[in-house]
Parts: structure tokens; C-alpha cells; sequence
């Protein structure tokens, strides 16, 4: 009796090609699309080197697999594809017969990001907590310093002046970044409802197009099939909203966003209690800027980290401990032809 394993094929959480004996891409999964951020349409009929890169270590394993190894298992590769870094993963070759070869790809990263997250998660509360407990404290200083100095410009000459206006400038600027950490505890997904993802989006899209990104073009590629997510459509857009004005300063003008959303089935999350969460809806978001340096990627979601000389640090940590906080988890990749953001949320379940 025959079976149809398509939809097991199609399910599949990583990326997997079927590589004919030409060294061809005869087939590849959804998985493989996202990771290669190419279309079946692109790949198919393609030499795999074409992609992959001449003398990549993922050729080498098809080849192997082709030459009479059968199997052939890479651990911890660096994964180019199309010229772009996709970061590092195990490589499975597998031969199917015929000269056909199962590759599989599997990105060692994806544990390891969603990991980060939840403690990007945890360090967010944890300036949150701080700035609760600091914030009476600092400010009624703060309120002296500056009523001190309002007082002394009243007797002081023009040149001395100018001395207490920097320091009422600087008391005021640490108010105000007291208060923006302060909102870290502040902030929840409150009354969760039903969000159309692609509202969200387009909504950031053109509050961002009528402002700071004036000066760059959007692309999209969207899958109008994604059911709705979870949580809070305006805390979503937030979200979009610092992501996109980020791209937006690190482009000049003419430079490129990339707004791609697609349905995974087969990412889940564990949680306590041997739970498991599935974040199968997906938004990747890639610039063509210059990348963020390698020294700082593994901490962009770090309270006070920043690319910007006058950057707070908080503006991606924030982003993380949004998405955490609607159950979802966001990871970062960057090199030096753009940045990319990808999101990974929850479906909306009907209570009741």
C-alpha cells in the first residue's frame, strides 16, 4: 500500500533538500525556503554549488553521500547560501539511491537563540525590578539638583549660567531614562485578543513610510494563510515600529526592508512543567545596511546595549521582552550585506 508523506515532508522544522544525481536541488521543503530565504521556484533545477558556494563543506557531504559513504554527518558547519552567512549548523547527507541525496540541515543556532531570548526575558525584569526599587530614590536627588540649579541661575552671570543648564539638561535626561526603564514592569500583553499579524504590519509600515523611513523602499512577501496570533496588536506594533526604525537609520537612502511573514508548523518552545508552546507564525524582517558589528550581535537584546553612540540600549530589549512576553521568542542575524530579525508567535486558540 502506498503513502502520501508529502505533508510529513512539508512539515519538516528544518531545512531538507533532495539533491538528484546531476547535484542538482530536485526538491526542497517550507523549512528550506525560510532558512535560504529563496523560493522552491529559485532553487529547483540549480546546482547546489550555485547556492551553497564552490567547495562548501555542504557540497563535500553530497558528494560523499553520492560517491558510496551512504551517510555522511557534519557537526558545526558555517552555512553560506546565495552568497549571504545563515550561521552554523549540522549538515546530514543521506543517500536516497539512484544517485539522489537527502540533505538536511540542521541549525545548531535555534536552540541556542531561543534560549537567549528567555534570558533577554529575565534580564529585562531584571532592570525593571531595579529601576522600581531605584526610581523614588534617584529622582527625589534628581529633583533637588535640578531645583538647586534652577535657583543658582538666578544669581549667576551668563557664562556661569550656561554651566547650570547643563546640569538641569543631564538631571532631565536621567529622569527620563529613568522612566523608560522604569516601563520595562510596567508593560504586559494585558486583555489578549486575536491580532491579524499582517494588520499589525501594515499598520508600522506606513506610520514608519510617512516618517523616519521617508528615505527607504519595502518589500514584501507575505502568506495571506497565516492565522491570527496572540496578545496586543498596539504592543506588536511597537515592536515593528523599533525594528523598522533601526533599519531605517542604518540605511541611506534607496536602501531595502524586507517584510516576510510564513506559516512553520514544527518550532515549539519548552516551557515548565514539560510543557511545549508552538510558535508557528513567522516574521523575518532584513535590511540592507551595513550589519551590526560581530562583537556586540550576541548581546543586541541586552538592557543598555547599543550600535548607536547616542543609544540608550533599550530599544531591543524592550522588542525581546515584548515578544516574550506574548509567548514568542526573536532572535537576531546580521553580516555585513544587512541585518535580519526574525519573530516566532503563537497561534490564537478560542477559549471555551
Amino acid at each position: 500500500m502506498s503513502r502520501n508523506f508529502e505533508p510529513v515532508w512539508l512539515a519538516l522544522p528544518f531545512p531538507a533538500f533532495v539533491i538528484d544525481a546531476t547535484a542538482r536541488i530536485a526538491e526542497v521543503n517550507d523549512a528550506a525556503e525560510g532558512f535560504c530565504m529563496a523560493s522552491r521556484r529559485q532553487m529547483r533545477g540549480h546546482k547546489l554549488e550555485d547556492f551553497a558556494g564552490t567547495g562548501s563543506a555542504v557540497v563535500d557531504a553530497v558528494q560523499q553521500a553520492q560517491g558510496g559513504m551512504r551517510s555522511v554527518v557534519l557537526h558545526d558547519v558555517q552555512i553560506g547560501w546565495g552568497g549571504q552567512a545563515r550561521g552554523m549548523a549540522n549538515v546530514q547527507a543521506n543517500k536516497l539511491g539512484e544517485g539522489e541525496v537527502l540533505l538536511m540541515l540542521h541549525p545548531r543556532s535555534i536552540a541556542d537563540r531561543m534560549d537567549r531570548s528567555l534570558s533577554h526575558r529575565h534580564a529585562a525584569r531584571s532592570v525593571a525590578g531595579m529601576a522600581a526599587m531605584l526610581a523614588h530614590e534617584i529622582r527625589n536627588p534628581l529633583a533637588g539638583i535640578s531645583g538647586a540649579a534652577q535657583l543658582l541661575s538666578g544669581a549667576l552671570g551668563t557664562e556661569d549660567r550656561e554651566l547650570t543648564d547643563v546640569i538641569e539638561d543631564e538631571a532631565r535626561r536621567i529622569g527620563d531614562l529613568v522612566n523608560r526603564v522604569e516601563a520595562f514592569g510596567e508593560m504586559g500583553p494585558g486583555e489578549v485578543q486575536a491580532v491579524n499579524i499582517h494588520d499589525v504590519i501594515d499598520r508600522a509600515k506606513r506610520a514608519a513610510a510617512a516618517g523616519f523611513a521617508k528615505h527607504i523602499r519595502f518589500k514584501e512577501v507575505f502568506d495571506p494563510s497565516i492565522p491570527p496570533t496572540v496578545g496586543s496588536g498596539d504592543q506588536l506594533m511597537q515592536v515593528l515600529i523599533n525594528l523598522l526604525k533601526n533599519a531605517a537609520e542604518a540605511m541611506p537612502a534607496g536602501g531595502v526592508v524586507t517584510l516576510k511573514t510564513a506559516f512553520r508548523p514544527g518550532v515549539k518552545l519548552s516551557l515548565p512543567g514539560k510543557r511545549r508552546q508552538s510558535l508557528p507564525i513567522e516574521i523575518l524582517l532584513r535590511d540592507s545596511g551595513p550589519g551590526i558589528a560581530p562583537s556586540i550581535l550576541e548581546d543586541v537584546f541586552e538592557p543598555f546595549v547599543s550600535t548607536k553612540a547616542s543609544g540608550t540600549g533599550l530599544g531591543l530589549s524592550l522588542v525581546s521582552k515584548i515578544i516574550a512576553d506574548h509567548g514568542g521568542v526573536v532572535d537576531c542575524r546580521s553580516d555585513s550585506s544587512g541585518t535580519e530579525f526574525r519573530l516566532l508567535l503563537p497561534v490564537w486558540k478560542e477559549v471555551g
